[in-house]
């Protein structure tokens, strides 16, 4: 009688946790709050781009240490059926110890996307890479690969991308590196700007390759990919097309917006449009985003006002975008995913996600302190 009792307490505390477990799962999206994973910890998936895969959407970030920005761990992965409730799928992509390798523990890797190649069934992971204790000037993009959609992720290589090739969009007259030997105006002057404009740091970096910082990914309705980053010390984006296998450049890319000083491309396309939101370049500190559209991936590209609206739409609500996703079945729904940095305290930082809505045809982003699909 004693052990069925014990019995019966036993089942009886067992669905008492069950049930409060099932109370705790999440039914709605709440930006800038702590969002915990499956193990009660905030997501480490910083900087981060979505896949949705056979049913599951897979969630793609840096991992952040509590007091560095720096990789000493590597990309995480988490997955969802409801974009909710996440499961911790480990590390996707580690840093390694070898001293020898770029890919060594210390060094910086942000903003990885990871994409699908339908030919070839393997899953592309892109990055921008900067090589251990050489801060931001390696300006650098590395690839990994997987079978799996979680990984692991093996590393191929970085490197700067389109090296002897010029922008499409480049007129004839501006492909001598011959105009680099004329004095260079003093920065951040209307002459500085003109010959930014016109080819300055496309011709000092076309034999070694095009500088990639931000960066991301887009596949298009006919399966071809580009990457998207910024270039020439962050002062201008180039779009680039990629190999058939994803793996590599083709060498076809464009220069958008030449020196207007963006980062953090995030992109999507509605009808026959493309929509791409940027931000500026202050650091770690926010500021207004900035939208642009086409009719073609290559351009050219149109800028309009910033997308988002309200009180704080002059610092896109504390944050800075970092990738956009259609929520899969529904028609016209797509999800801004953006970052509320905390250097002091990266692990800490927020995730801010908001629905896209249109007004006279264009994006809008509009703070929502809660919502659900």
């Amino acid at each position: 009688m004693i052990m069925r009792s014990s019995l019966i307490l036993s089942f009886v505390a067992l669905l008492a946790t069950t049930t409060l477990f099932a109370q705790e799962k999440r039914t709605s999206i709440k930006p800038g709050e702590l969002w915990p994973d499956d193990k009660g910890v905030h997501i480490n998936a910083h900087g981060g781009g979505m896949l949705y895969h056979e049913g599951t959407y897979y969630w793609f970030g840096e991992h952040k240490g509590d007091r560095s920005n720096a990789a000493l761990v590597g990309v995480t992965c988490y997955a969802s059926t409801d974009l909710y409730n996440w499961d911790n799928k480990g590390v996707a992509l580690s840093v390694v110890d070898d001293p020898n390798s770029t890919l060594v523990r210390g060094c910086v890797i942000e903003r990885p996307k990871v994409i699908y190649n339908e030919r070839t069934k393997t899953f592309v992971m892109y990055f921008h890479h900067e090589l251990r204790f050489r801060g931001y000037d390696a300006a650098r993009v590395g690839v990994a690969v997987s079978k799996q959609v979680t990984g692991p992720y093996t590393f191929i290589d970085s490197y700067r991308p389109n090296a002897g090739f010029w922008p499409a969009n480049m007129p004839l007259a501006e492909r001598d590196t011959n105009l680099n030997a004329q004095p260079e105006p003093k920065s951040w002057t209307p002459e500085w700007i003109d010959v930014v404009k016109n080819g300055l740091y496309t011709r000092r970096d076309f034999k070694g390759g095009q500088m990639s910082r931000d960066m991301t990914l887009f596949v298009d309705d006919d399966g071809k990919a580009y990457h998207i980053y910024s270039a020439e010390e962050n002062l201008t984006l180039n779009i680039a097309e990629l190999s058939d296998d994803y793996l590599s450049h083709t060498g076809n890319y464009v220069r958008m917006a030449p020196a207007g000083h963006n980062e953090a491309p995030a992109i999507f396309k509605k009808g026959k449009t493309y929509y791409m939101i940027t931000s500026g370049c202050t650091g770690w500190a926010p500021n207004a985003a900035r939208l642009f559209t086409a009719k073609h991936i290559m351009g050219p590209w149109t800028q309009h006002p910033n997308p988002w609206k309200g009180d704080q739409a002059d610092i896109s609500f504390d944050s800075q975008s970092t990738f956009i996703f259609k929520v899969a079945g529904r028609k016209n729904t797509w999800v801004f995913m953006a970052d509320r940095w905390r250097p002091n305290h990266p692990s800490d930082g927020r995730y801010i996600w908001i629905p896209i809505e249109f007004e006279k045809g264009l994006p809008v982003l509009k703070w929502k302190k809660e919502w659900s699909l």
